[in-house]
């Protein structure tokens, strides 16, 4: 089952996952940021397939902006989508995961947690603060056969990445073309990455080959973020 906050775009994903896999997929609009939304994803699934083993939990980008322009109730709404939308459906699927004997829990979040890029400042923040709870959960529920992990995609062919290059085109006055260019330069391995390669990650996270891969991070961009 796939949910997102738009019938469109999740009916058109679910035919194109029939066509591609044959697999029947349900859709529900939800809004995760809706503090009543978790029960109600949890319920749905629930009563189409039974109780989940896998769940991905792949929240929206927020705005992009600098962190000291950022306002008051741009942060509370970002809280609400990124933080305490995905918690809460944490909390409510990661029991019951447990008492099965296994789950697999993937939080997609950013490169930019890593190294941090100025004007995605609430994506930095917050999605910092996904990964320290994702870290916190594999610790509590490894021993039940439960791994809770996250995925951070750098520059990705997406809508997202277009808004992106958009945003610092307005402020900076430089042509949307020479920014992607300067972006995707930066990117050793000279494009940016598709949704199905993050897509691929997530599918080997959520697999029972992944079993004893717990509380880490695996950064899918090219090779452009710095390790230590």
């Amino acid at each position: 089952m796939i949910t997102g906050r738009r019938a469109g775009p999740l009916d058109a994903a679910a035919i194109r996952l029939k066509e591609t896999l044959g697999a029947t997929v349900g859709t529900l609009v939800s809004d995760v940021a809706a503090p009543d939304s978790a029960a109600g994803i949890l319920d749905a699934m629930t009563a189409q397939y039974g109780p989940p083993d896998v769940v991905v939990l792949n929240a929206g980008g927020p705005p992009p902006g600098r962190i000291l322009d950022v306002a008051d109730d741009a942060w509370r709404a970002a809280t609400e989508l990124l933080l305490l939308g995905p918690l809460r459906l944490a909390r409510l699927v990661l029991p019951a995961m447990a008492c099965r004997g296994f789950g697999r829990l993937v939080f997609v979040t950013s490169a930019a947690v890593r190294q941090p890029q100025p004007d995605l400042a609430i994506s930095v923040v917050l999605r910092a603060g996904v990964t320290a709870a994702a870290k916190l959960l594999s610790l509590e529920y490894a021993a039940a056969g439960v791994t809770v992990n996250c995925v951070a995609p750098g520059a990705t062919g997406t809508q997202r990445r277009r808004d992106v290059l958009a945003g610092r085109a307005q402020r900076t006055g430089r042509p949307v073309a020479d920014l992607d260019e300067e972006d995707t330069r930066e990117v050793p391995a000279g494009r940016p990455g598709t949704p199905d390669e993050i897509a691929a990650a997530v599918a080997f996270l959520a697999s029972a080959d992944a079993s004893y891969i717990n509380g880490t991070v695996l950064t899918v961009d090219g090779g452009r973020t710095e390790t230590f």
